[in-house]
């Protein structure tokens, strides 16, 4: 257990690095787009959520090409993805962009 560990103090991608703490860090975006879920849609910035979906995207294949790989990173990136193209869905849905859809049969 202690030499495990030991190991991944010292890794490449342990907590001596930027590849640990940057994404320890960028996990603050991910719970940032989380809490906002709560929120009512009319207060999504349609360009800055935009800004964020590019902005993972890029990222999720820096850290897949960065050597060594960076998984946590690219975890980090894929979550974040993943809120922010939910807050964007939801802004669109507000914005009367997508039809809400229940049963199968689009709502009026």
């Amino acid at each position: 257990m202690v030499s495990s560990f030991r190991a991944f103090l010292n890794s490449p991608v342990g907590p001596k690095t930027t590849h640990f703490w940057g994404p320890v860090a960028n996990c603050g975006l991910v719970s940032a787009a989380l809490v906002d879920t709560k929120k009512p849609p009319e207060m999504i910035s349609r360009n800055m959520t935009a800004v964020l979906c590019v902005y993972s995207a890029l990222f999720m294949r820096f850290a897949w090409m960065v050597q060594p790989r960076n998984y946590l990173l690219l975890a980090t990136h894929v979550s974040n993805e993943s809120v922010q193209l939910y807050q964007l869905s939801r802004w669109a849905k507000a914005q009367g962009f997508l039809e809400d859809k229940k049963d199968g049969v689009a709502s009026e």
